[in-house]
């Protein structure tokens, strides 16, 4: 917007307009005019979502993984520490008792939590030439909550376990103004 000043301490504002000096349209500036509202357009769609998961967006994102099938404790084994210090690099183990054997093995592992801002943190996928149905990783937690461990077993079976962690710094967290 070009700007003017008329007389002293008032400020006019010329009226924006698309065709130049003559009254011609040029093709330059329709372009720049459309990748303005374009642009506009795009950043009105990158609004902030919420910062954090909720227990029930972490139970859909669970459903999604098993759909109709029942969720069985046991066979997986979850070691999280229960107190941590610092939620920036929180160190994950996950094991499943299996034979791995072409008939009985892991098809995957999927990690969830509650409060994170993606409650679905991993899912990793076995083969019975895999040997051993074990994750190990690190993570981040944004606040104290649970994280919970599914094993998908290669006869459409799910089971899992589940560990409360309490986060005393917490990561995750950007103040959004």
């Amino acid at each position: 917007m070009w700007w003017r000043i008329s007389r002293p301490c008032v400020i006019e504002a010329k009226e924006p307009m698309i065709a130049d000096e003559t009254g011609s349209v040029s093709r330059r500036r329709v372009l720049i005019g459309a990748a303005s509202v374009a642009g506009g357009a795009g950043l009105a769609m990158l609004a902030p979502a919420s910062a954090s998961a909720t227990p029930a967006m972490m139970a859909a994102a669970i459903k999604g993984v098993l759909g109709q099938a029942p969720l069985r404790k046991g066979k997986v084994t979850l070691d999280v520490p229960p107190l941590v210090e610092n939620g920036n690099t929180v160190p994950v183990e996950v094991s499943v008792e299996s034979p791995m054997t072409l008939d009985d093995h892991v098809r995957a592992i999927h990690l969830f939590n509650e409060k994170n801002p993606q409650p679905y943190v991993i899912s990793a996928r076995f083969g019975p030439r895999a040997g051993q149905a074990r994750l190990a990783t690190r993570m981040r937690l944004a606040d104290s909550q649970k994280v919970i461990a599914v094993a998908e077993m290669s006869d459409g079976t799910f089971w899992s376990d589940e560990v409360d962690v309490i986060v005393t710094i917490a990561a995750c967290l950007e103040d959004i103004p």
